[in-house]
């Protein structure tokens, strides 16, 4: 799960994940960040997210139902709207009240 700090300013900062690489594709990374002026965290981000783009348009997320694009009112409500309604678990319970003697 990603991580989240607050700045001095106590503004919240972008979530935090860690990630483990092997040392060729670190090492690939490092040269392209280089090439374009980046660093390499920044170049890491811009890649993860073409991946993601590229993933989701080809329609793959189709299997994976508890992922949900939330970048449109539409987009959510149709995901909401197709999902089963839920039973509630047990019989429900009784509450018990002192009344004062």
């Amino acid at each position: 799960m990603a991580t989240r700090q607050n700045s001095a300013s106590g503004r919240p900062k972008s979530p935090r994940i860690q990630v483990v690489l092997p040392e060729d594709l670190c090492a690939r990374l490092t040269s392209l960040a280089e090439s374009e002026s980046r660093t390499v965290s920044n170049m890491a981000k811009v890649l993860i997210q073409k991946g993601v783009m590229s993933y989701e348009e080809q329609g793959r997320l189709k299997d994976h139902p508890r992922v949900i694009s939330t970048s449109t009112t539409e987009g959510f409500r149709s995901v909401l709207e197709a999902q089963q309604p839920r039973r509630l678990r047990g019989a429900p319970r009784r509450i018990r009240i002192n009344r004062p003697s």
